[in-house]
């Protein structure tokens, strides 16, 4: 599949900004997705600007001087505090002063062809749109990874005990307090989505990652006559470069040298495991399969619902089957998936169309089978569906993971032809060859 690059004489070349408050060598997807993009459109002949923060998804700042250039690609590192994750002051303040910066930049930059916004921090759409307010000619384009404020309103209220209440003080963190609770129906979430409706009346197009994200952004902030910008579901992705067909990598180094890993079938989650990811079920069959059946739980990453899940899984009895590391560095993610038997991905119920795992697809990548416990209609249950790639199952079906765990472990056979399935939805929908031309199509037009 042609992804379009090396066109000669195909258009004149575009002035082209993403908006991201992540870049790399930051870990976050958003991070890697910005730069997959740009570096893309830079290879097709536009000019491409990116406007980043300097502070890391995991709460590391990256800093100005370690940006990841890209080819062709100029990088704006733009000014914010910094103050990581520690409480919800520090990350409003981190997203209120890159808010204000991309605001700021993109209003003195010169005219753009396309302004592309994510949604990291919230609302950063704004900047975007006010460029465009400026230049009527400019195309804005939503890229949603997650949906604000239905985000907030749906699992933001499990702050009120917890992290939110780490390190805030008056004022500020009364006000951070209280956002990080948004009562659905509210007037601060009625303010909130009258700022979506005005700002989707100024957005050309909606790039989301499902269906269901797709259908939500469409009907909850369309306007009242039905109109809405047009919305595409394009995928996240890995790019297929960095996951090469062949013989798997040296698995890492700790399958062999931590006692409850080496010699046991290992399910792997890998990535962020916050507020839109349900435990229950999850710890509830860790605590089903006994030590002696050989299966061990590998989490690597990070999330506020880490300390739940190591509490929930010591107070079942069942540390003993629970192996929890921090985020490694991409580049090792390969040998981490490398030694495991699958890859486990959950979701919260009330999160469908919320947020949309992007775990899946280096998971895929890997030729992991997938095993799913969240709603039907999400990313990853569609993916199932289409590729056969894995198992699907609902939120409390501790039965059904634990059987298919135990079938995994026993049936070589199958799990192979899961495995297949993985990597053959991978370059098919799922990798960078499969999803760049669908971003080309939208751009395009």
């Amino acid at each position: 599949m042609s992804d379009g690059r090396g066109d000669p004489g195909r258009r004149r070349a575009r002035r082209i900004t993403l908006v991201n408050q992540f870049y790399p060598p930051d870990v976050s997807p958003t991070a890697h997705l910005t730069a997959s993009l740009a570096e893309h459109l830079a290879g097709r002949g536009d000019r491409v600007t990116v406007l980043t923060g300097g502070e890391g998804y995991t709460g590391l700042p990256s800093g100005p001087g370690a940006l990841r250039d890209g080819a062709g690609v100029r990088v704006v590192h733009l000014w914010t505090p910094a103050l990581g994750k520690g409480s919800i002051a520090k990350r409003l303040s981190d997203y209120v002063s890159f808010l204000a910066g991309a605001t700021a930049r993109l209003l003195v930059l010169r005219r753009q062809d396309v302004v592309i916004s994510l949604t990291t921090p919230p609302f950063v759409v704004t900047a975007a749109v006010a460029h465009g307010l400026l230049h009527p000619r400019t195309r804005v384009v939503l890229w949603s990874m997650d949906c604000y404020p239905d985000v907030i309103e749906e699992l933001g209220s499990r702050t009120r005990a917890g992290a939110a209440d780490d390190g805030v003080r008056r004022g500020v963190g009364v006000l951070a307090r209280r956002i990080a609770s948004l009562r659905k129906g509210g007037p601060l979430s009625q303010a909130l989505r009258s700022v979506n409706r005005l700002l989707f009346r100024r957005v050309d197009h909606i790039v989301a990652l499902d269906r269901s994200m797709a259908t939500l952004l469409v009907e909850g902030y369309g306007s009242d006559d039905g109109s809405h910008p047009p919305a595409t579901v394009i995928p996240n992705w890995e790019r297929a470069d960095a996951f090469p067909a062949g013989p798997p990598p040296a698995p890492w180094s700790d399958y062999a040298t931590d006692p409850v890993l080496a010699g046991r079938f290992v399910v792997l989650y890998l990535g962020n495991l916050g507020y839109g990811h349900d435990v229950r079920t999850v710890v509830a069959a860790v605590a089903s399969l006994a030590p002696d059946e050989g299966v061990a739980w590998l989490f690597v990453g990070g999330g506020v619902r880490r300390p739940e899940l190591d509490g929930r899984v010591a107070a079942a009895g069942a540390a003993d089957r629970l192996v929890t590391r921090d985020y490694v560095p991409k580049e090792e993610t390969s040998g981490v998936m490398a030694g495991a038997g699958c890859a486990l991905i959950v979701l919260a119920d009330e999160a469908l169309g919320l947020m949309s795992p992007s775990k899946l697809h280096s998971n895929l990548a890997a030729g992991l089978p997938i095993l799913y416990v969240g709603p039907e209609g999400s990313n990853v249950d569609v993916a199932i569906a289409e590729f056969g790639c894995g198992v699907s199952l609902r939120t409390d079906d501790v039965d059904g993971l634990v059987a298919a765990v135990r079938r995994l472990r026993d049936d070589r056979a199958w799990r192979a032809e899961l495995s297949a399935a993985a990597r053959r939805a991978f370059e098919q929908a799922y990798c960078d060859r499969a999803t760049l031309p669908l971003w080309d199509a939208v751009l395009d037009a």
